[in-house]
Protein backbone atom coordinates (compact mmCIF):
# COMPACT_ATOMS: atom_id res chain seq x y z
CA UNK A 1 0.00 0.00 0.00
CA UNK A 2 1.41 3.27 -1.13
CA UNK A 3 2.21 6.08 0.93
CA UNK A 4 0.93 9.09 0.73
CA UNK A 5 3.37 11.62 1.56
CA UNK A 6 2.63 14.87 3.30
CA UNK A 7 2.53 17.74 1.49
CA UNK A 8 4.04 21.24 3.13
CA UNK A 9 1.49 24.30 3.32
CA UNK A 10 3.95 26.48 1.56
CA UNK A 11 3.66 24.28 -1.33
CA UNK A 12 0.42 23.84 -1.69
CA UNK A 13 -0.47 27.93 -1.38
CA UNK A 14 1.63 28.22 -3.84
CA UNK A 15 0.34 25.40 -6.24
CA UNK A 16 -3.16 27.42 -5.36
CA UNK A 17 -1.77 30.54 -6.54
CA UNK A 18 -0.17 29.56 -9.42
CA UNK A 19 -3.43 27.55 -10.47
CA UNK A 20 -5.46 30.48 -9.71
CA UNK A 21 -2.84 32.86 -11.48
CA UNK A 22 -3.55 30.49 -14.59
CA UNK A 23 -7.62 30.22 -14.82
CA UNK A 24 -7.90 34.01 -14.07
CA UNK A 25 -5.80 34.22 -17.34
CA UNK A 26 -7.77 32.23 -19.18
CA UNK A 27 -10.78 34.05 -18.05
CA UNK A 28 -9.63 37.71 -18.88
CA UNK A 29 -8.59 36.12 -22.32
CA UNK A 30 -12.24 34.70 -23.07
CA UNK A 31 -13.29 38.29 -21.99
CA UNK A 32 -11.19 40.83 -23.31
CA UNK A 33 -8.50 39.76 -26.92
CA UNK A 34 -5.17 39.13 -26.33
CA UNK A 35 -2.69 41.95 -25.98
CA UNK A 36 -5.70 44.08 -26.06
CA UNK A 37 -6.92 47.03 -23.30
CA UNK A 38 -10.48 47.75 -22.78
CA UNK A 39 -12.26 50.01 -24.19
CA UNK A 40 -15.33 52.54 -23.17
CA UNK A 41 -18.57 51.68 -25.08
CA UNK A 42 -20.53 54.72 -26.89
CA UNK A 43 -23.28 56.33 -25.27
CA UNK A 44 -26.71 56.63 -26.49
CA UNK A 45 -27.59 60.37 -27.05
CA UNK A 46 -30.20 60.45 -23.88
CA UNK A 47 -26.96 59.21 -21.57
CA UNK A 48 -24.46 62.27 -23.65
CA UNK A 49 -27.31 64.44 -22.77
CA UNK A 50 -27.39 63.79 -19.17
CA UNK A 51 -23.56 63.66 -18.46
CA UNK A 52 -23.31 67.10 -20.38
CA UNK A 53 -26.12 68.62 -18.15
CA UNK A 54 -28.58 69.92 -21.04
CA UNK A 55 -31.87 68.23 -23.04
CA UNK A 56 -31.68 65.64 -25.50
CA UNK A 57 -33.79 67.76 -27.99
CA UNK A 58 -31.23 70.40 -27.18
CA UNK A 59 -28.00 68.06 -27.84
CA UNK A 60 -30.24 67.36 -31.14
CA UNK A 61 -30.27 71.27 -31.96
CA UNK A 62 -26.37 71.45 -31.81
CA UNK A 63 -26.02 68.49 -34.36
CA UNK A 64 -28.80 70.31 -36.81
CA UNK A 65 -27.14 73.70 -36.38
CA UNK A 66 -23.49 72.15 -37.05
CA UNK A 67 -22.53 73.81 -34.03
CA UNK A 68 -20.80 70.67 -32.50
CA UNK A 69 -18.87 67.64 -34.76
CA UNK A 70 -20.76 64.75 -36.25
CA UNK A 71 -20.60 61.24 -34.30
CA UNK A 72 -21.29 58.09 -34.82
CA UNK A 73 -24.92 57.31 -36.82
CA UNK A 74 -26.53 54.27 -37.25
CA UNK A 75 -28.36 52.96 -40.31
CA UNK A 76 -31.82 54.44 -38.55
CA UNK A 77 -30.50 57.79 -37.41
CA UNK A 78 -29.32 57.03 -34.17
CA UNK A 79 -26.43 59.23 -32.62
CA UNK A 80 -24.09 57.08 -30.43
CA UNK A 81 -21.21 59.15 -28.47
CA UNK A 82 -17.62 57.88 -26.97
CA UNK A 83 -15.99 59.85 -24.24
CA UNK A 84 -14.35 61.65 -26.34
CA UNK A 85 -16.88 63.30 -28.35
CA UNK A 86 -19.12 64.05 -24.87
CA UNK A 87 -15.69 65.39 -24.07
CA UNK A 88 -15.24 67.55 -26.96
CA UNK A 89 -18.71 69.00 -27.07
CA UNK A 90 -18.29 69.88 -23.66
CA UNK A 91 -15.48 72.30 -24.13
CA UNK A 92 -17.30 73.72 -27.24
CA UNK A 93 -20.42 74.42 -24.96
CA UNK A 94 -18.12 75.99 -22.20
CA UNK A 95 -16.44 78.02 -24.57
CA UNK A 96 -19.61 79.61 -25.80
CA UNK A 97 -21.14 79.68 -22.18
CA UNK A 98 -22.23 83.13 -20.49
CA UNK A 99 -20.88 81.96 -17.39
CA UNK A 100 -17.44 80.27 -16.74
CA UNK A 101 -17.46 76.41 -15.35
CA UNK A 102 -20.78 76.02 -16.60
CA UNK A 103 -20.17 73.24 -18.53
CA UNK A 104 -16.55 72.54 -17.24
CA UNK A 105 -16.74 72.49 -13.30
CA UNK A 106 -13.38 71.61 -12.13
CA UNK A 107 -11.36 73.61 -9.94
CA UNK A 108 -10.67 77.42 -11.07
CA UNK A 109 -7.28 78.94 -10.78
CA UNK A 110 -6.27 79.31 -7.26
CA UNK A 111 -8.54 76.70 -5.61
CA UNK A 112 -7.07 73.67 -4.43
CA UNK A 113 -7.08 69.92 -5.70
CA UNK A 114 -9.77 68.07 -4.06
CA UNK A 115 -8.34 64.38 -2.47
CA UNK A 116 -10.60 61.98 -1.20
CA UNK A 117 -10.08 58.54 0.37
CA UNK A 118 -12.33 56.02 0.48
CA UNK A 119 -11.67 53.76 3.25
CA UNK A 120 -12.81 51.27 6.10
CA UNK A 121 -10.79 48.90 8.32
CA UNK A 122 -13.16 46.06 7.39
CA UNK A 123 -12.74 44.09 3.37
CA UNK A 124 -15.87 44.00 1.57
CA UNK A 125 -17.66 47.53 2.18
CA UNK A 126 -17.34 48.49 -0.96
CA UNK A 127 -14.57 50.74 -0.87
CA UNK A 128 -13.42 49.87 -4.17
CA UNK A 129 -16.51 49.76 -5.86
CA UNK A 130 -17.68 53.07 -4.88
CA UNK A 131 -14.16 54.56 -5.20
CA UNK A 132 -13.99 53.04 -9.27
CA UNK A 133 -17.39 54.53 -10.03
CA UNK A 134 -16.95 58.10 -8.40
CA UNK A 135 -13.77 58.33 -10.60
CA UNK A 136 -15.72 57.17 -13.91
CA UNK A 137 -18.33 59.37 -13.15
CA UNK A 138 -16.78 62.58 -12.62
CA UNK A 139 -14.39 62.38 -15.64
CA UNK A 140 -17.41 61.61 -17.55
CA UNK A 141 -18.70 64.81 -15.94
CA UNK A 142 -15.69 66.85 -17.59
CA UNK A 143 -13.64 66.54 -14.31
CA UNK A 144 -9.90 65.80 -14.75
CA UNK A 145 -9.67 62.83 -12.65
CA UNK A 146 -6.42 60.80 -10.74
CA UNK A 147 -7.55 57.19 -9.18
CA UNK A 148 -4.88 56.12 -6.74
CA UNK A 149 -4.29 52.26 -6.10
CA UNK A 150 -3.07 52.17 -2.86
CA UNK A 151 -4.41 48.40 -2.05
CA UNK A 152 -2.05 45.36 -2.28
CA UNK A 153 -4.85 43.55 -3.56
CA UNK A 154 -4.73 45.89 -6.28
CA UNK A 155 -8.54 45.23 -7.29
CA UNK A 156 -9.09 49.23 -8.59
CA UNK A 157 -5.93 48.36 -10.95
CA UNK A 158 -7.27 45.01 -12.13
CA UNK A 159 -10.74 47.07 -12.83
CA UNK A 160 -9.11 49.34 -15.62
CA UNK A 161 -7.93 46.52 -17.43
CA UNK A 162 -4.26 45.66 -15.94
CA UNK A 163 -2.95 42.26 -14.48
CA UNK A 164 -0.96 44.04 -11.39
CA UNK A 165 0.67 40.82 -10.60
CA UNK A 166 2.38 40.78 -14.32
CA UNK A 167 2.12 44.67 -15.45
CA UNK A 168 3.08 46.24 -12.14
CA UNK A 169 5.10 43.33 -10.40
CA UNK A 170 8.48 44.75 -10.18
CA UNK A 171 7.93 48.34 -11.19
CA UNK A 172 5.31 50.96 -12.16
CA UNK A 173 2.96 50.80 -9.00
CA UNK A 174 2.28 53.92 -7.02
CA UNK A 175 5.05 51.96 -3.96
CA UNK A 176 7.89 53.50 -6.67
CA UNK A 177 6.89 56.75 -5.63
CA UNK A 178 6.73 56.92 -2.43
CA UNK A 179 9.40 54.31 -1.36
CA UNK A 180 12.17 55.49 0.78
CA UNK A 181 15.38 54.13 -1.46
CA UNK A 182 15.17 56.71 -4.62
CA UNK A 183 11.20 57.17 -5.34
CA UNK A 184 10.71 58.05 -9.17
CA UNK A 185 8.79 60.91 -10.02
CA UNK A 186 4.69 60.66 -9.66
CA UNK A 187 4.81 61.27 -13.36
CA UNK A 188 6.54 58.19 -14.55
CA UNK A 189 4.07 55.46 -13.14
CA UNK A 190 0.98 57.19 -14.21
CA UNK A 191 -1.18 55.30 -16.66
CA UNK A 192 -3.85 56.63 -19.21
CA UNK A 193 -6.90 54.45 -19.64
CA UNK A 194 -9.82 54.26 -21.69
CA UNK A 195 -11.34 56.91 -20.44
CA UNK A 196 -10.41 60.67 -21.36
CA UNK A 197 -9.40 63.26 -18.58
CA UNK A 198 -8.85 59.77 -15.86
CA UNK A 199 -5.42 58.42 -15.21
CA UNK A 200 -4.66 55.83 -12.84
CA UNK A 201 -1.37 55.31 -10.69
CA UNK A 202 -1.79 51.46 -9.88
CA UNK A 203 -1.36 49.58 -7.07
CA UNK A 204 0.48 45.68 -6.59
CA UNK A 205 1.54 43.36 -3.83
CA UNK A 206 5.03 45.54 -4.01
CA UNK A 207 2.96 47.99 -1.88
CA UNK A 208 3.48 45.70 1.25
CA UNK A 209 6.92 46.77 1.02
CA UNK A 210 6.26 50.31 2.44
CA UNK A 211 4.32 48.60 5.75
CA UNK A 212 7.62 46.78 5.94
CA UNK A 213 10.38 49.61 5.27
CA UNK A 214 8.45 52.19 7.12
CA UNK A 215 9.38 50.85 10.72
CA UNK A 216 13.12 50.91 10.00
CA UNK A 217 12.75 54.66 8.20
CA UNK A 218 11.20 56.01 10.92
CA UNK A 219 14.15 54.82 13.25
CA UNK A 220 17.16 56.41 10.58
CA UNK A 221 14.73 59.22 10.52
CA UNK A 222 14.39 59.34 6.51
CA UNK A 223 12.46 62.69 5.14
CA UNK A 224 10.00 63.01 4.19
CA UNK A 225 8.35 60.60 6.87
CA UNK A 226 5.69 58.15 5.95
CA UNK A 227 2.64 60.81 6.36
CA UNK A 228 3.84 62.96 4.25
CA UNK A 229 5.29 61.05 1.71
CA UNK A 230 1.71 61.04 -0.72
CA UNK A 231 1.16 64.58 -0.24
CA UNK A 232 5.08 64.95 -1.17
CA UNK A 233 4.84 63.11 -3.88
CA UNK A 234 1.26 63.92 -5.70
CA UNK A 235 2.40 67.85 -5.51
CA UNK A 236 5.03 67.12 -8.96
CA UNK A 237 1.01 66.37 -10.81
CA UNK A 238 -1.35 67.92 -8.44
CA UNK A 239 -2.35 70.54 -10.71
CA UNK A 240 -2.80 68.69 -13.55
CA UNK A 241 -5.85 66.97 -11.63
CA UNK A 242 -9.45 68.29 -10.55
CA UNK A 243 -9.91 65.13 -8.50
CA UNK A 244 -7.43 62.20 -6.70
CA UNK A 245 -8.91 59.63 -5.63
CA UNK A 246 -7.58 56.93 -3.18
CA UNK A 247 -8.86 53.27 -2.70
CA UNK A 248 -7.39 52.56 0.32
CA UNK A 249 -6.21 48.88 1.67
CA UNK A 250 -8.50 47.19 4.30
CA UNK A 251 -6.23 48.22 7.15
CA UNK A 252 -5.32 51.17 9.15
CA UNK A 253 -1.35 50.72 7.76
CA UNK A 254 0.98 53.23 6.61
CA UNK A 255 -0.51 53.75 3.42
CA UNK A 256 -3.62 54.55 4.65
CA UNK A 257 -2.60 57.18 7.35
CA UNK A 258 -0.35 58.57 4.44
CA UNK A 259 -3.38 59.21 2.00
CA UNK A 260 -5.36 60.57 5.36
CA UNK A 261 -2.45 63.07 5.60
CA UNK A 262 -3.23 63.67 1.72
CA UNK A 263 -6.91 63.84 1.69
CA UNK A 264 -9.31 66.80 1.47
CA UNK A 265 -12.57 64.50 1.89
CA UNK A 266 -12.66 60.92 3.65
CA UNK A 267 -15.38 59.13 2.44
CA UNK A 268 -16.11 56.18 4.76
CA UNK A 269 -18.21 53.25 3.63
CA UNK A 270 -20.51 51.02 5.90
CA UNK A 271 -22.66 48.09 5.00
CA UNK A 272 -25.67 48.24 7.45
CA UNK A 273 -25.23 45.80 9.55
CA UNK A 274 -24.65 45.57 13.57
CA UNK A 275 -21.33 43.80 12.67
CA UNK A 276 -19.77 46.04 10.33
CA UNK A 277 -20.90 48.97 12.23
CA UNK A 278 -19.26 47.66 15.48
CA UNK A 279 -16.12 46.64 13.40
CA UNK A 280 -16.52 50.66 12.13
CA UNK A 281 -16.30 51.86 15.89
CA UNK A 282 -13.35 49.72 16.35
CA UNK A 283 -11.61 51.24 13.42
CA UNK A 284 -13.00 54.72 14.09
CA UNK A 285 -11.03 54.59 17.80
CA UNK A 286 -8.44 53.35 16.31
CA UNK A 287 -7.97 55.67 13.67
CA UNK A 288 -8.44 58.70 15.77
CA UNK A 289 -5.78 57.58 18.63
CA UNK A 290 -3.22 57.00 15.05
CA UNK A 291 -4.03 60.47 13.61
CA UNK A 292 -3.26 62.28 16.68
CA UNK A 293 0.43 60.87 16.88
CA UNK A 294 0.78 61.46 13.25
CA UNK A 295 -0.97 64.88 13.86
CA UNK A 296 1.64 65.43 16.88
CA UNK A 297 4.24 65.02 14.56
CA UNK A 298 3.80 67.87 12.39
CA UNK A 299 1.37 66.02 9.40
CA UNK A 300 -1.98 68.38 7.95
CA UNK A 301 -5.07 67.22 9.60
CA UNK A 302 -7.32 69.56 8.20
CA UNK A 303 -10.44 68.23 6.34
CA UNK A 304 -13.22 69.98 4.26
CA UNK A 305 -15.49 66.83 4.95
CA UNK A 306 -16.40 63.85 6.18
CA UNK A 307 -19.08 61.30 5.51
CA UNK A 308 -20.60 57.66 5.58
CA UNK A 309 -21.50 56.04 2.99
CA UNK A 310 -24.18 53.33 3.33
CA UNK A 311 -23.40 50.80 1.02
CA UNK A 312 -25.04 47.81 -0.59
CA UNK A 313 -28.05 48.54 0.92
CA UNK A 314 -31.23 46.59 0.38
CA UNK A 315 -34.11 49.00 1.12
CA UNK A 316 -36.70 46.31 1.71
CA UNK A 317 -34.05 44.78 4.64
CA UNK A 318 -36.04 45.60 8.08
CA UNK A 319 -32.58 45.31 10.36
CA UNK A 320 -30.48 47.53 7.64
CA UNK A 321 -33.39 49.76 7.59
CA UNK A 322 -32.94 50.10 11.92
CA UNK A 323 -29.09 49.85 11.38
CA UNK A 324 -29.25 53.22 8.52
CA UNK A 325 -31.87 55.11 10.92
CA UNK A 326 -29.31 54.46 13.91
CA UNK A 327 -26.56 55.93 11.96
CA UNK A 328 -28.48 58.58 10.72
CA UNK A 329 -29.68 59.35 14.75
CA UNK A 330 -25.95 58.94 15.59
CA UNK A 331 -23.92 61.39 13.05
CA UNK A 332 -26.61 63.48 11.73
CA UNK A 333 -25.71 65.12 8.03
CA UNK A 334 -22.33 63.10 8.27
CA UNK A 335 -24.16 60.08 6.85
CA UNK A 336 -24.53 60.98 3.11
CA UNK A 337 -28.27 61.29 1.65
CA UNK A 338 -27.65 58.58 -0.86
CA UNK A 339 -27.12 54.94 0.01
CA UNK A 340 -25.38 52.94 -2.79
CA UNK A 341 -27.64 49.96 -3.14
CA UNK A 342 -26.46 46.10 -3.41
CA UNK A 343 -27.42 45.42 -6.83
CA UNK A 344 -26.89 41.86 -9.34
CA UNK A 345 -25.70 44.45 -12.26
CA UNK A 346 -22.91 45.65 -10.52
CA UNK A 347 -22.00 42.30 -8.97
CA UNK A 348 -22.93 41.21 -12.31
CA UNK A 349 -20.88 43.71 -14.26
CA UNK A 350 -17.53 42.68 -12.14
CA UNK A 351 -17.52 39.28 -13.33
CA UNK A 352 -15.73 40.49 -16.45
CA UNK A 353 -14.04 43.46 -14.73
CA UNK A 354 -16.41 46.13 -15.70
CA UNK A 355 -18.41 48.47 -13.53
CA UNK A 356 -21.95 49.56 -14.86
CA UNK A 357 -20.37 53.01 -16.35
CA UNK A 358 -19.09 50.52 -18.99
CA UNK A 359 -21.87 47.68 -19.22
CA UNK A 360 -24.79 48.00 -22.16
CA UNK A 361 -27.99 48.40 -20.94
CA UNK A 362 -28.90 45.17 -22.77
CA UNK A 363 -26.92 42.88 -20.93
CA UNK A 364 -29.29 43.36 -17.81
CA UNK A 365 -32.80 43.60 -17.13
CA UNK A 366 -33.45 47.32 -18.04
CA UNK A 367 -35.11 47.81 -14.30
CA UNK A 368 -32.19 46.22 -12.28
CA UNK A 369 -29.48 48.14 -14.49
CA UNK A 370 -31.65 51.47 -14.50
CA UNK A 371 -31.88 51.11 -10.52
CA UNK A 372 -28.39 50.22 -10.14
CA UNK A 373 -27.37 53.52 -12.31
CA UNK A 374 -29.73 55.44 -10.44
CA UNK A 375 -28.15 54.92 -7.38
CA UNK A 376 -24.83 55.47 -8.36
CA UNK A 377 -25.32 58.28 -10.11
CA UNK A 378 -27.18 59.94 -6.61
CA UNK A 379 -24.20 59.42 -4.65
CA UNK A 380 -21.61 60.58 -6.97
CA UNK A 381 -24.05 63.53 -7.73
CA UNK A 382 -24.01 64.11 -3.73
CA UNK A 383 -20.05 63.61 -3.41
CA UNK A 384 -19.57 66.29 -6.38
CA UNK A 385 -22.06 68.82 -4.70
CA UNK A 386 -19.31 68.08 -1.63
CA UNK A 387 -16.79 69.23 -3.97
CA UNK A 388 -18.47 72.37 -5.61
CA UNK A 389 -18.68 73.59 -1.78
CA UNK A 390 -15.33 72.72 -1.03
CA UNK A 391 -14.84 74.73 -3.85
CA UNK A 392 -17.18 77.51 -2.24
CA UNK A 393 -19.73 77.54 -5.22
Amino acid sequence: MAVTQPITINTRIRENAQNLAGALEQHLLKSFAPDARKELRLFSAGEAADLLGISASFLRKLHFEERVPDVHTTAGGRRHYSAQDVLNIRHILEDKAKTKGAYLKGRAEGEKVQVLSFLNFKGGSGKTTSSIHAAQRFALKGYRVLAVDIDPQASLTSLFGYQPEYDFLHSGSIYDAIRYDDPLPFSEIIQETYFPNLHLAPGGLILQEFEHETPTALRNNVQPPFYARMAAALQEVEDQYDIIIFDCPPQLGYLTMSALCASTGVLITVVPNMLDVASMSQFLQMSADLLDVVSNAGARMEFDFLRFLINRYEPSDGPQQQVVAFLRQLFGEEVMTSPMLKSTAISDAGLTQQTIYEVERSAFHRSTYDRAMESLNAVNDEIEMLLQQAWGR
